[in-house]
């Protein structure tokens, strides 16, 4: 993998349609890679609808130095967003090339620093977003967020399809939203179906990073903009985050033929 400004390796995390959970899963990968002692950023790459503010809890102005953004830190993290640069509640009524350039834009005039792992958090879908991202830098890879049932199963293919084409690894399904988990009797039922990212990954011969249930704990976290890795580290949302964030690891390495990241500075 060539190294661009500093950054060792630069993961898309996209869905095939919106409503799955992605920006959250984003989040918490990144904690989770954070955590493991691995430098994360985290890029909002969701022009139309960008979330990492709320779920982080961060909402002021980025400082420029030199003619380049310096990205906010919080969580661990460096943060980009395109809802750092606007007033609260101000739509994005953009047109494609404008979207394409902002992407752009993030990628090439924010001082992103030495990094081990960007996470770029993609808008739903197969548009400008994800052509620029792909054609602009050079993607470790990318990772699909799913929920079981079948429709979306079948749209997530659609986006895997699409990156397939660009040439772009694919790192793996992660299904969000696997399995209710009930806070007060501590069983699970799977709400919308059981299987789906299994069957995808079998199906289409790519890597399952695992599973993550659904359980209240995480939409309260994401509201309160803490993300729930790291203020309800003991559940097994954090755990099975943790699972996923190590699986993804595993097949950067496998993908790059590098080893494990390993920090010994605080």
């Amino acid at each position: 993998m060539t190294i661009q400004n500093g950054i060792r390796h630069s993961i898309a995390i996209a869905s095939g349609k919106g409503g799955v959970g992605k920006s959250t899963v984003s989040v918490n990968l990144a904690v989770a890679l954070a955590e493991s002692g691995a430098r994360t950023g985290l890029l909002d790459a969701d022009i139309y609808g960008p979330s990492i503010p709320m779920m982080t809890g961060i909402h002021r102005m980025p400082q420029s130095q030199g003619g380049k953004l310096i990205p906010l830190e919080a969580h661990g993290l460096r943060l980009m967003s395109l809802g750092f640069l606007l007033p609260d509640g101000a739509p994005t009524v953009w047109r494609g090339p404008m979207v394409a350039g902002a992407i752009q834009q993030f990628l090439r005039d924010v001082d992103w620093g030495a990094l081990d792992y960007l996470l770029v958090d993609l808008p739903p879908g197969t548009g400008d977003a994800q052509l620029t991202l792909a054609q602009s830098m050079p993607l470790t890879g990318v990772v699909v967020v799913l929920t079981p049932q079948d429709v979306a199963t079948q749209i997530a293919n659609k986006a895997l399809a699409m990156f397939q084409q660009l040439k772009v690894p694919i790192l793996g399904i992660l299904e969000n939203m696997s399995r209710f988990l009930c806070p007060h009797c501590g069983n699970t039922a799977p709400i919308f179906k059981e299987g789906g990212g299994r069957r995808a990954s079998q199906q289409l011969g790519v890597p399952f990073l695992g599973e993550i249930p659904l359980h209240p704990l995480v939409c309260q976290a994401s509201d309160r903009g803490e993300p729930l890795v790291t203020v309800h580290p003991e559940t097994p949302m954090a755990d099975a985050f943790r699972r996923a964030a190590e699986a993804l690891v595993v097949q950067v390495n496998a993908a790059t033929g590098s080893g494990p990241v390993i920090r010994m500075d605080p």
